[in-house]
Protein backbone atom coordinates (compact mmCIF):
# COMPACT_ATOMS: atom_id res chain seq x y z
CA UNK A 1 0.00 0.00 0.00
CA UNK A 2 1.19 3.87 -1.05
CA UNK A 3 1.17 6.94 1.02
CA UNK A 4 -1.86 8.73 -0.93
CA UNK A 5 -1.09 12.21 -1.15
CA UNK A 6 -4.44 14.51 -2.02
CA UNK A 7 -3.49 17.82 -3.85
CA UNK A 8 -6.71 20.49 -5.67
CA UNK A 9 -7.44 18.68 -8.86
CA UNK A 10 -8.05 22.39 -10.74
CA UNK A 11 -7.01 25.83 -10.93
CA UNK A 12 -4.25 28.06 -9.63
CA UNK A 13 -3.80 25.96 -6.41
CA UNK A 14 -3.18 22.66 -8.29
CA UNK A 15 -0.35 24.86 -10.22
CA UNK A 16 1.17 26.00 -7.71
CA UNK A 17 1.30 22.77 -6.23
CA UNK A 18 2.79 21.28 -8.93
CA UNK A 19 5.61 23.55 -8.92
CA UNK A 20 6.28 23.79 -5.19
CA UNK A 21 6.54 20.41 -5.19
CA UNK A 22 8.83 20.37 -8.73
CA UNK A 23 10.90 22.50 -6.97
CA UNK A 24 12.04 19.57 -4.11
CA UNK A 25 12.66 17.06 -7.07
CA UNK A 26 9.25 16.06 -7.58
CA UNK A 27 6.75 16.22 -10.20
CA UNK A 28 3.52 15.53 -9.67
CA UNK A 29 1.44 15.13 -13.30
CA UNK A 30 -2.28 14.21 -14.30
CA UNK A 31 -2.19 10.99 -16.16
CA UNK A 32 -5.79 11.40 -17.40
CA UNK A 33 -8.31 13.93 -18.86
CA UNK A 34 -9.65 16.81 -16.59
CA UNK A 35 -12.15 14.53 -15.38
CA UNK A 36 -10.71 11.58 -14.75
CA UNK A 37 -8.91 13.07 -11.36
CA UNK A 38 -6.18 10.52 -11.91
CA UNK A 39 -2.24 11.30 -10.91
CA UNK A 40 1.15 10.12 -10.69
CA UNK A 41 4.45 10.99 -8.63
CA UNK A 42 7.73 10.70 -9.89
CA UNK A 43 10.58 11.21 -7.76
CA UNK A 44 9.95 9.61 -4.47
CA UNK A 45 8.71 5.56 -4.27
CA UNK A 46 5.68 4.83 -2.48
CA UNK A 47 3.67 8.03 -3.47
CA UNK A 48 0.44 8.13 -5.11
CA UNK A 49 -1.20 11.06 -5.89
CA UNK A 50 -4.83 11.60 -5.30
CA UNK A 51 -6.49 14.62 -7.23
CA UNK A 52 -9.33 16.37 -5.12
CA UNK A 53 -11.43 19.79 -4.88
CA UNK A 54 -9.14 21.71 -1.63
CA UNK A 55 -12.65 21.39 0.40
CA UNK A 56 -12.78 17.67 -0.14
CA UNK A 57 -9.27 17.41 1.44
CA UNK A 58 -9.83 18.14 5.13
CA UNK A 59 -12.42 15.65 4.71
CA UNK A 60 -10.10 12.93 3.64
CA UNK A 61 -7.55 13.44 5.62
CA UNK A 62 -9.80 13.17 9.06
CA UNK A 63 -11.44 10.12 7.65
CA UNK A 64 -7.48 8.40 7.40
CA UNK A 65 -8.31 7.83 3.55
CA UNK A 66 -5.01 10.25 2.40
CA UNK A 67 -2.17 10.32 4.46
CA UNK A 68 -1.17 13.80 3.10
CA UNK A 69 -3.34 16.40 1.74
CA UNK A 70 -2.34 20.49 0.50
CA UNK A 71 -5.28 22.49 1.19
CA UNK A 72 -5.70 26.14 2.71
CA UNK A 73 -5.33 26.63 6.45
CA UNK A 74 -9.14 28.17 6.60
CA UNK A 75 -10.80 25.22 4.92
CA UNK A 76 -9.00 22.80 7.45
CA UNK A 77 -10.10 24.74 10.45
CA UNK A 78 -13.76 25.63 9.23
CA UNK A 79 -14.29 22.06 8.32
CA UNK A 80 -12.89 19.70 11.09
CA UNK A 81 -13.88 20.32 14.58
CA UNK A 82 -10.84 19.83 16.79
CA UNK A 83 -8.45 20.13 13.98
CA UNK A 84 -5.25 19.40 15.47
CA UNK A 85 -6.36 16.09 16.67
CA UNK A 86 -6.86 14.95 13.39
CA UNK A 87 -4.48 16.60 11.14
CA UNK A 88 -0.78 17.94 11.70
CA UNK A 89 0.26 21.41 10.25
CA UNK A 90 3.89 19.65 7.93
CA UNK A 91 4.78 22.97 6.35
CA UNK A 92 3.25 25.95 5.18
CA UNK A 93 3.86 26.45 1.36
CA UNK A 94 4.51 30.01 0.82
CA UNK A 95 1.51 30.57 -1.91
CA UNK A 96 -2.64 30.80 -1.88
CA UNK A 97 -1.92 33.63 0.82
CA UNK A 98 -6.03 34.69 1.74
CA UNK A 99 -7.44 36.27 4.51
CA UNK A 100 -10.83 36.01 6.38
CA UNK A 101 -12.20 39.17 7.03
CA UNK A 102 -15.14 40.85 8.24
CA UNK A 103 -17.00 43.34 5.90
CA UNK A 104 -19.66 46.03 6.21
CA UNK A 105 -20.78 48.55 3.90
CA UNK A 106 -18.30 51.21 3.32
CA UNK A 107 -21.65 53.66 4.30
CA UNK A 108 -21.11 52.47 7.79
CA UNK A 109 -18.80 55.48 8.50
CA UNK A 110 -19.33 54.97 12.13
CA UNK A 111 -18.36 51.11 11.89
CA UNK A 112 -14.98 50.00 11.97
CA UNK A 113 -13.84 47.50 14.97
CA UNK A 114 -15.70 45.06 16.33
CA UNK A 115 -16.61 47.42 19.37
CA UNK A 116 -18.50 49.36 17.06
CA UNK A 117 -20.25 46.29 15.06
CA UNK A 118 -21.51 45.26 18.40
CA UNK A 119 -23.27 49.01 18.49
CA UNK A 120 -24.18 48.32 14.81
CA UNK A 121 -25.45 45.48 15.66
CA UNK A 122 -27.82 46.39 18.54
CA UNK A 123 -29.01 49.28 16.94
CA UNK A 124 -30.33 47.62 13.97
CA UNK A 125 -32.47 44.90 15.48
CA UNK A 126 -33.90 47.71 17.62
CA UNK A 127 -34.98 49.39 14.73
CA UNK A 128 -35.69 47.04 12.22
CA UNK A 129 -36.97 44.35 14.88
CA UNK A 130 -34.82 41.41 13.67
CA UNK A 131 -30.61 40.29 13.90
CA UNK A 132 -28.26 41.83 11.65
CA UNK A 133 -27.48 39.02 8.71
CA UNK A 134 -23.77 38.89 8.12
CA UNK A 135 -23.22 36.11 5.25
CA UNK A 136 -20.14 33.63 4.85
CA UNK A 137 -19.55 30.32 4.23
CA UNK A 138 -16.95 29.99 7.16
CA UNK A 139 -19.45 29.78 9.90
CA UNK A 140 -17.42 28.10 12.49
CA UNK A 141 -14.70 30.41 12.43
CA UNK A 142 -16.65 33.83 12.34
CA UNK A 143 -18.91 32.86 15.15
CA UNK A 144 -16.22 31.81 17.55
CA UNK A 145 -14.23 34.84 15.98
CA UNK A 146 -16.76 37.19 16.94
CA UNK A 147 -17.79 35.77 20.18
CA UNK A 148 -14.19 36.81 21.47
CA UNK A 149 -14.64 39.92 19.71
CA UNK A 150 -18.14 40.88 21.83
CA UNK A 151 -20.29 41.13 19.23
CA UNK A 152 -23.60 39.97 19.78
CA UNK A 153 -27.29 40.18 18.40
CA UNK A 154 -26.41 39.17 14.56
CA UNK A 155 -26.91 36.11 12.68
CA UNK A 156 -24.99 34.55 10.69
CA UNK A 157 -26.49 33.44 6.99
CA UNK A 158 -25.09 30.82 4.30
CA UNK A 159 -23.81 31.93 1.26
CA UNK A 160 -23.27 29.32 -1.87
CA UNK A 161 -22.67 32.13 -4.37
CA UNK A 162 -20.52 35.06 -4.22
CA UNK A 163 -20.53 36.42 -0.61
CA UNK A 164 -19.42 39.94 -1.30
CA UNK A 165 -22.99 40.78 -3.34
CA UNK A 166 -25.12 39.51 -0.30
CA UNK A 167 -25.28 43.07 0.98
CA UNK A 168 -25.87 44.63 -2.80
CA UNK A 169 -28.48 41.81 -3.03
CA UNK A 170 -30.01 42.98 0.33
CA UNK A 171 -30.04 39.68 1.46
CA UNK A 172 -27.40 40.49 4.27
CA UNK A 173 -25.72 43.67 6.02
CA UNK A 174 -22.23 42.40 6.29
CA UNK A 175 -20.00 40.01 5.39
CA UNK A 176 -17.50 37.27 6.29
CA UNK A 177 -15.27 36.14 3.37
CA UNK A 178 -11.89 35.09 1.95
CA UNK A 179 -9.96 37.37 0.19
CA UNK A 180 -6.56 38.48 -0.91
CA UNK A 181 -6.62 42.06 -2.35
CA UNK A 182 -10.14 43.28 -1.39
CA UNK A 183 -10.30 44.37 -4.91
CA UNK A 184 -14.44 42.42 -4.98
CA UNK A 185 -15.52 44.21 -1.49
CA UNK A 186 -14.17 47.38 -2.84
CA UNK A 187 -16.23 46.79 -6.29
CA UNK A 188 -19.37 46.19 -4.15
CA UNK A 189 -18.98 48.93 -1.91
CA UNK A 190 -17.51 47.46 1.17
CA UNK A 191 -14.82 47.80 3.55
CA UNK A 192 -13.09 45.44 5.90
CA UNK A 193 -13.21 46.49 9.42
CA UNK A 194 -9.64 48.03 10.71
CA UNK A 195 -9.11 44.61 13.26
CA UNK A 196 -7.06 41.63 12.42
CA UNK A 197 -8.91 38.77 10.69
CA UNK A 198 -10.38 36.28 11.60
CA UNK A 199 -8.06 33.92 10.03
CA UNK A 200 -4.63 34.76 8.15
CA UNK A 201 -4.81 31.08 5.17
CA UNK A 202 -2.45 29.94 3.01
CA UNK A 203 -1.79 26.76 1.25
CA UNK A 204 -0.15 24.49 3.61
CA UNK A 205 0.69 20.41 3.53
CA UNK A 206 -1.01 18.65 6.26
CA UNK A 207 -0.53 14.95 7.70
CA UNK A 208 -3.33 12.69 8.67
CA UNK A 209 -3.33 11.35 12.15
CA UNK A 210 -5.87 9.03 11.51
CA UNK A 211 -4.47 7.68 8.48
CA UNK A 212 -3.53 3.57 8.69
CA UNK A 213 0.34 3.53 8.44
CA UNK A 214 2.55 0.37 8.89
CA UNK A 215 6.22 0.08 8.18
CA UNK A 216 5.94 0.55 4.16
CA UNK A 217 4.51 4.02 4.83
CA UNK A 218 6.53 5.08 6.97
CA UNK A 219 9.83 4.19 5.07
CA UNK A 220 8.13 5.96 1.88
CA UNK A 221 7.03 9.26 4.45
CA UNK A 222 10.34 9.35 5.58
CA UNK A 223 11.66 9.01 1.78
CA UNK A 224 9.16 12.33 0.71
CA UNK A 225 9.96 14.45 3.84
CA UNK A 226 13.75 13.89 3.52
CA UNK A 227 13.13 15.26 -0.70
CA UNK A 228 10.99 18.29 0.52
CA UNK A 229 13.87 19.18 3.47
CA UNK A 230 11.77 19.26 6.59
CA UNK A 231 13.27 19.32 9.98
CA UNK A 232 13.63 16.57 11.97
CA UNK A 233 10.70 17.15 13.82
CA UNK A 234 8.62 16.36 11.30
CA UNK A 235 10.54 13.44 10.18
CA UNK A 236 10.36 12.01 13.24
CA UNK A 237 6.44 12.78 12.82
CA UNK A 238 6.61 10.09 10.45
CA UNK A 239 6.99 7.06 13.15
Amino acid sequence: MSVKLGVPSKGRLMEKTFEWFAQHGITLSRTGSEREYAGAVAGVEGIDLVLLSAGEIPRELAAGRIHLGVTGTDLIREKLVQWDQKVEEVRALGFGFADLIVAVPQAWVDVDTLDDLDAAAAAFRAEHGFRLRIATKYHRLTREYLRYGGVSDYQLVDSQGATEGTVKNLTAEAVADITSSGETLRANHLKILSEEPVLRSQATLFRSRTAPRDPEHNRALMALYDALGLDVRNRQSAG
